[in-house]
């Protein structure tokens, strides 16, 4: 079973916590929930829309078409009433409040009240009229659709920042530094909200060049220290970035992704800063680039990015882009958290090549045996990420059709490969590159899925392995916009042999 519902509305109208209770108290029935965001630059006005599809087995992404839209406005019917399913439902009302739909929706789908009460508690503000909204909406509803019953497996539901910021805070972060920017900035927020009782510290400063700059003097100091922007702003920091490098200064650094170049769309989504990742800063320096597929990777991610910045005293880019960042995600299961120790030591830390002493120099035969003890790291780091799980594959691991791809289509691969013959290789550390992927593919119809127009794990996979997709077989959307999940089974299907 599966269902899906797509809220609309202006902004201000309320449609995230209209989706999101509703997600809530399904999780509480046992049901798996996803929920994607939609929403244009505006503060207030415009057009937003959430989706929110639940299931009684897992599901991390949307289909194209809809079984019951929520219209908090006329203008959500006139642009979604094509992507409504020809037995689909519609609701809608004048001047009503979105807690007057909850009350319908929660009766439609046979759930309690008390699940909707449980959640309006929660909010604390305007208890009371939320209260009577709904049950006005509860009790008006004729159609029951009796959808939901009740399950009882242990889930919850986070979205890929809340993951980032849990699995920091799990780590021991003991700052974290930032310029607001979307998608990254609700890190912050999450941070800020539990400063006192996690003993972190949360700071906004004026600009990225100054965030990067400060992240590594707390670094030094001994502060484990993560920062987070998207890729306008760390296009601003990749001169200390660099600085890193040279200086060998732990750094975690949160990159989420949005389409550019430039502003571009400020408010979706995009997989086109992975080159950014991999190749910003001048010179030669020893970074890692790791890239969760959904909110239960992204606690399990960072908290290895913490481990290997302190242990080889290296930037480590954690990649992610808006879909992952802030949908909507049912997870279960404790995630693995990696612990690590502080590597900083009171030395003296520097910008130019330097002596045993941490002093300037420029030395040749020196600065040849600083290089070379930078780069051996190289070889250390790849040596210690064979603990670590490197990629994972997903469906018929047997099969001569593999897909590969990386971040936030994860979860629409795996939704739509459910009864196809295809092995999914998801790749989780794009630097260094697993070595042992390059086996998985050889001799096999290779599908490449990516939220970009030029195909970067395909040119990095090329650039590894010396194996080359063909450009038939790449399957990339680049209109800001995430894969669904019945669409891409369709182009899936015609690549197969």
């Amino acid at each position: 079973m599966k269902f899906s519902i797509l809220f609309g509305g202006k902004a201000g109208q309320g449609v995230n916590i209209l989706s999101d209770i509703l997600g809530r108290s399904l999780v509480k029935k046992g049901y798996h929930v996803f929920i994607s965001r939609d929403y244009e630059s505006l503060i207030r006005g415009g057009h937003n829309f959430n989706v929110l599809t639940f299931s009684d087995s897992p599901v991390a992404s949307n289909d194209s078409e809809i079984d019951l839209i929520v219209a908090l406005d006329k203008n959500t019917l006139e642009i979604h009433k094509k992507e409504l399913k020809k037995n689909g439902n519609v609701i809608q009302a004048e001047s009503k409040g979105n807690m007057y739909f909850a009350g319908r929706l929660y009766r439609i789908l046979c759930i309690d009240f008390k699940f909707l009460e449980d959640e309006l508690k929660k909010l604390r503000e305007r208890f009371d009229e939320n209260i009577r909204e709904a049950k006005e909406g509860y009790s008006e509803e004729k159609k029951v659709a009796c959808r939901v019953g009740f399950m009882k497996d242990n889930l919850e539901l986070i979205n890929g920042n809340n993951g980032i910021s849990e699995g920091a805070m799990k780590s021991g972060i003991d700052v974290y530094y930032f310029y607001p920017m979307t998608p990254a900035t609700n890190v912050a927020g999450e941070l800020a909200e539990k400063q006192i009782e996690n003993n972190h510290i949360v700071l906004e400063l004026e600009n990225e060049i100054a965030v990067i700059n400060a992240a590594v003097g707390s670094a030094i100091t001994g502060a484990k220290t993560m920062i987070g922007t998207s890729g306008g702003g760390f296009d601003l920091m990749t001169e200390a970035l660099s600085l890193t490098g040279i200086a060998e200064v732990p750094l975690v650094i949160y990159l989420a992704s949005r389409p550019g170049p430039s502003t571009g769309l400020a408010t979706y989504t995009g997989q086109g800063d992975l080159d950014l990742a991999r190749h910003s800063g001048h010179g030669e320096f020893v970074r890692m680039v790791l890239a969760p597929g959904d909110a239960g990777e992204c606690k399990e991610i960072i908290s290895q990015a913490f481990y290997f910045s302190q242990k080889f005293g290296i930037p480590i880019i954690v990649l992610s882009d808006k879909h992952l960042a802030e949908s909507l995600y049912t997870i279960k299961g404790k995630q693995i958290i990696t612990t690590s120790k502080k590597s900083t030591s009171l030395i003296r830390y520097n910008s130019y090549e330097k002596d045993k002493f941490g002093c300037a120099i420029e030395n040749a035969e020196k600065t040849i045996r600083n290089v070379n003890e930078r780069l051996k790291k190289q070889k250390e780091v790849e040596k210690e990420v064979e603990k670590f799980e490197g990629f994972k594959i997903h469906g018929n691991k047997n099969s001569k059709n593999v897909i590969v791809s990386w971040g936030s289509p994860k979860g629409a691969v795996i939704d739509a490969i459910k009864d196809l013959d295809v092995k999914f290789i998801q790749i989780l550390y794009l630097e260094p590159f697993p070595a042992k992927i390059k086996k998985e593919l050889e001799g096999k119809n290779i599908i490449l899925v990516e939220n970009n127009a030029t195909g970067q794990l395909g040119k990095l996979i090329a650039e590894k392995t010396g194996i080359f997709i063909e450009e038939k077989n790449k399957i990339l959307r680049y209109d800001g916009r995430p894969f669904f999940a019945d669409e891409l089974k369709k182009e899936i299907g015609g690549k197969l042999r």
